[in-house]
């Protein structure tokens, strides 16, 4: 298959807004907008309680990470996904800056044309459920950061899936 061909079949994502509706089949979306809270702490602040629920294997724990991210070049080709069979995997940007979410359902493998791209605004996390396929952090800001939640424990918890070179999913992000 030659180029042109290849981006004549190639499946292109556009990344829609996150919101809590349209990313539920693949986790929970971390924000304080439009969100129940009560008030604590002698009536100072507002807790938004239980946004997301951390997901872990028997004999596992829950540990909490800071990763900091160089942004891609786009348009990307999706090549790879990966999920965490035993547990969920949250991301919360640190520094309020967009970053973008490419996400796949539960299944065996990656379905190439169930792929879904989301723009998330700085205010927003996201929680992979377990075995949600995702992208690695698509960070838009030179050295970004997110705090992580993850689970830590015996036996691999990470699948990585790597698309054919006949599978072409391009990224195509309106910067």
């Amino acid at each position: 298959m030659n180029k042109e061909t290849a981006a004549e079949n190639a499946i292109k994502l556009i990344p829609e807004p996150l919101t809590r509706e349209a990313f539920a089949p693949f986790g929970d979306v971390i924000e304080a907008e439009d969100r129940e809270f009560f008030m604590i702490n002698n009536g100072s602040t507002r807790r938004f309680h239980k946004l997301a629920t951390t997901q872990v294997d028997e004999g596992s724990g829950v540990i909490i990470n800071i990763f900091e991210a160089t942004p891609l070049s786009f348009p990307l080709s999706i090549k790879m996904l990966e999920r965490h069979p035993k547990g969920s995997q949250a991301f919360m940007p640190l520094l309020g800056n967009d970053y973008l979410v490419v996400v796949a359902p539960v299944e065996e493998k990656p379905d190439p044309l169930k792929i879904k791209a989301f723009y998330a605004k700085g205010t927003q996390g996201v929680n992979y459920h377990s075995g949600v396929w995702h992208h690695p952090v698509l960070a838009l800001t030179p050295k970004d950061q997110f705090l992580v939640v993850d689970r830590e424990g015996e036996g691999c918890n990470c699948d990585e899936f790597f698309f054919s070179g006949q599978t072409h999913v391009i990224l195509a992000p309106d910067l």
